[in-house]
């Protein structure tokens, strides 16, 4: 029993990454109600971990999930249920449909679903969060994290939006041509904080991270097939193709964190370089420069010391200050400080550090591990040990605190 109790969950876990989205989706769109969406499939995941240990993991666990997460939310209407009375009902629905749906196909309808959470009715803030919670399967907590927000604060928003679809009858489906334009900005943003989440997981040892990267550009790709003539969708697909050509590069060959600078550019993934490179290229083509666009143009330079041998942190500083025009981002603003301290300008690079004024950076470890770096080409040891500690306790990577760990030591040894 214990081993088949262990197989059944690793079976709901690997369907939960695989397909948690598609599931939402499909359920949502038929009833424009994602919390009772995901009310239903959450039921049906409990359903399956007390039934699947009996009865051994289906065929097809995703078609097992949706029968009973689409007969759920059909009971809703009907009945409450609570208690084993419930489960058990949930239970018996699942064995009777099983074979049934082991055989049905169900559409794809994540897309539809992200414009749906992109609707002018949602309020723009949490358009993006709710594309993650509700398509990625994002929990608040983490959302909160990337958006630096509180949990509280975003479980909050998410379950206003969540409500407002329902009782705004928004449909599931891709708008027409004409209302693109205005949700493209979320759903961009949305799909590149999913990516950025995946890209955390550098060895790419945590599937659900790893999947969310996928996931992401294939978002991506979709997007750029829908709206092949919009060149900040084709900007972001490039941006993450070119991240993610690094990814055999940013851990050693004992797990060890690399930093870019470090990375052996022949570890990076050519083909991906080049089609990433291409679609800036095909954006080029377009008026109009977008925040997607200098980003991708910054990491085509990064790229570029594959072939040059060299970065041109120069360009990257003027590249990093177009996109401060477009975007009063913290992140972007320590980026360009950066940028222009590596350009040759170090103590200016280590003013604009200084003068960057947002609360929010006292939790960002790059912020601190700038920081640092900055203060130890300049001389100023104390103050930068001070600031490798500091980024050190806010750092959850083991590897990337080890490195920032022989960073500080070789400071202490000056």
């Amino acid at each position: 029993m214990a081993a088949g109790a262990e197989q059944a969950r690793a079976a709901a876990e690997a369907a939960a990454r695989q397909s948690y989205g598609r599931l939402v989706a499909w359920l949502s769109a038929r009833t424009r109600d994602v919390a009772g969406a995901e009310d239903a499939l959450a039921d049906a995941f409990a359903a399956a971990l007390s039934r699947w240990p009996e009865t051994g993991v289906p065929d097809h666990p995703e078609a097992w999930l949706l029968t009973v997460a689409r007969r759920r939310s059909i009971d809703q209407r009907r009945r409450r249920m609570t208690g084993e009375a419930g489960q058990a009902h949930l239970r018996l629905i699942g064995e009777e449909l099983e074979q049934e749906m082991a055989r049905e196909k169900f559409p794809d309808d994540r897309l539809g679903m992200i414009f749906a959470c992109a609707h002018p009715a949602i309020d723009a803030g949490v358009r993006a969060p709710l594309i993650l919670q509700a398509v990625l399967g994002f929990d608040a907590a983490t959302i909160a994290s990337a958006f630096l927000v509180s949990p509280a604060a975003m479980g909050q928003r998410l379950v206003r939006a969540k409500s407002r679809i329902k009782q705004a009858g928004i449909p599931f489906s891709i708008p027409e041509k004409a209302e693109l334009g205005e949700r493209l900005s979320a759903v961009l943003e949305a799909i590149y904080a999913a990516f950025s989440e995946g890209w955390t997981d550098a060895s790419g040892a945590e599937s659900r991270r790893r999947n969310l990267a996928s996931e992401a550009i294939w978002l991506g790709r979709l997007v750029v097939e829908l709206l092949p003539g919009e060149p900040e969708a084709l900007c972001l697909l490039s941006l993450m193709l070119h991240a993610e050509a690094r990814r055999p590069a940013r851990r050693g060959a004992a797990g060890e964190f690399v930093p870019l600078s470090e990375q052996d550019t022949l570890l990076w993934d050519a083909g991906l370089i080049g089609e990433a490179d291409a679609l800036l290229q095909r954006a080029g083509a377009f008026d109009g420069i977008g925040r997607y666009q200098i980003e991708a143009a910054i990491q085509s330079a990064h790229a570029a010391r594959r072939f040059a041998g060299r970065t041109d942190w120069a360009a990257i500083a003027i590249l990093y200050a177009g996109l401060m025009t477009l975007s009063a981002s913290p992140v972007v603003a320590v980026n360009h400080a950066v940028a222009v301290a590596y350009a040759g300008a170090l103590e200016q690079g280590l003013a604009l550090l200084d003068a960057i004024d947002d609360a929010r950076l006292n939790e960002y470890q790059p912020y601190w591990a700038a920081r640092a770096e900055l203060l130890a080409l300049t001389g100023s040891l104390a103050e930068a040990d001070k600031a490798y500690q500091l980024a050190i306790g806010l750092e959850p990577d083991q590897a990337v605190r080890q490195f920032l760990k022989r960073r500080r030591a070789a400071v202490s040894k000056r």
